[in-house]
């Protein structure tokens, strides 16, 4: 092979000399390369696609850098890497182009800055001129016939026999290549190619942000007791600080004001239709707008004591009866059951169910038989099941119920767990 033939030798001199590399395809001369077909160097033409004599690093022994992959690395010597693996995409290079971490070393040789390069093929010729030699001058003298030396060095050291790999090996190492993501370095592995903004989380906790800082403002002692801090206020605030529970009001909610206190208390559950039937037998025509729930929880500290404190909870199903404790009433709101109907909230402080669960805990109730439902996915609810037919198993839903309430709690607000 002619060195004035070889494409990867073209593409050198063309860089060292800074001569202007043209692209043609079948309609004629073209402005882009992703179109193009044909690159002309030095006023000759090669196919873009052609294969060179430059191996990958990483590649088995037939691997070998195609002629456009060598030209866009140079071409985009500058970029970044994520930038350029997105621009040699955007050329055509979605797979085969010049990695990352070689990229430098092709530019250097292409450019000159490197003589010899170990990744490179011979060429096929009775030269013994080592690839990227400028050619001689007609004043250089001519070396000695170099068939002669090729017979004298195989005396001096073995020529050692080249692995080849096998073809199908190859053909895996390059699907899996096609699914590897480049990296840098360790400083820049973790950006992305979007700016991250995290206004949207501060967005969510201006409004505890809020608290803290004016918590934590403490200016010169005062003499005047304000109402805030008075110690009459707070203990009679300590006294009504209990959690709130809110239901769906549906005739046709799993769980009603006629069953919740059976349901919560008992862990026990009643068909709301039932339920109803025995209050009214009962002489109580109308249930309560406001249930209190009363629950034992016994905790265990490190030294093994049991402690069993008793808890109140309050349970309503309209924002009327939720109005009745007061202004601060939607902060001691801790959960919300909901029938999966988004008609239910339009009366709350919250009725965008997203924003609404994100500052209570959601629950769905639903029976152990029915298909999931659609409108809840986007929701953030816990979706809890009630069997229609095995009522020993409410105890363990329940327990459930109560425990995920407890982490909520103690997580979100604090403040109201005695």
């Amino acid at each position: 092979m002619a060195t004035d033939s070889d494409p990867l030798l073209a593409l050198r001199q063309s860089i060292k000399s800074k001569s202007k590399i043209t692209y043609t395809n079948a309609s004629g001369p073209c402005s882009t390369l992703l179109s193009a077909t044909t690159l002309i160097i030095n006023s000759l033409p090669f196919p873009k696609g052609t294969r060179t004599r430059f191996r990958r690093g990483a590649g088995g022994a037939n691997d070998f850098y195609t002629l456009d992959a060598l030209y866009v690395a140079w071409l985009l010597r500058d970029a970044p890497g994520a930038e350029y693996m997105k621009q040699a995409r955007e050329h055509g290079l979605s797979v085969g182009f010049v990695s990352v971490t070689e990229r430098k070393h092709v530019v250097d040789w292409l450019e000159g800055k490197v003589q010899e390069s170990d990744q490179i093929e011979p060429l096929t010729s009775i030269s013994t001129t080592p690839p990227g030699t400028p050619p001689r001058t007609s004043g250089q003298s001519q070396p000695i016939t170099p068939r002669t030396r090729a017979v004298e060095a195989p005396t001096s050291t073995p020529l050692k026999r080249r692995y080849v790999a096998d073809s199908h090996d190859v053909e895996v190492v390059k699907k899996i290549k096609q699914n590897e993501v480049e990296l840098r370095d360790r400083n820049t592995v973790l950006r992305g190619t979007k700016a991250n903004n995290f206004s949207a989380v501060r967005t969510t906790y201006a409004d505890k942000l809020k608290k803290l800082k004016d918590s934590s403002r403490s200016g010169a002692p005062s003499m005047v007791t304000t109402p805030a801090t008075d110690p009459k206020l707070l203990a009679r605030k300590a006294r009504h600080n209990q959690p709130i529970i809110i239901i769906s009001s549906s005739p046709t909610a799993l769980i009603t004001m006629h069953n919740v206190k059976r349901f919560l208390e008992d862990s026990a559950f009643e068909p709301s239709q039932e339920a109803r039937a025995r209050a009214t037998a009962e002489g109580n025509l109308k249930p309560d707008d406001l249930i209190a729930i009363y629950r034992k929880r016994t905790t265990i500290d490190s030294s093994g004591k049991e402690t069993v404190t008793r808890l109140t909870y309050f349970v309503v199903d309209s924002v009327e009866a939720l109005s009745k404790f007061g202004t601060d009433a939607w902060d001691r709101v801790v959960c919300v059951m909901t029938t999966g109907q988004a008609w239910q909230f339009r009366p709350y402080k919250w009725n965008e169910p997203r924003q609404l669960f994100h500052n209570v805990k959601g629950v769905y109730m639903s029976w152990s038989n029915d298909p999931p439902n659609a409108k809840i996915k986007d929701w953030n609810v816990t979706e809890l099941k009630i069997d229609p037919n095995r009522r020993h198993v409410d105890k363990s839903v329940v327990a459930h119920f109560w425990k995920m309430l407890d982490s909520w709690i103690q997580m979100n607000k604090p403040s109201l767990i005695k």
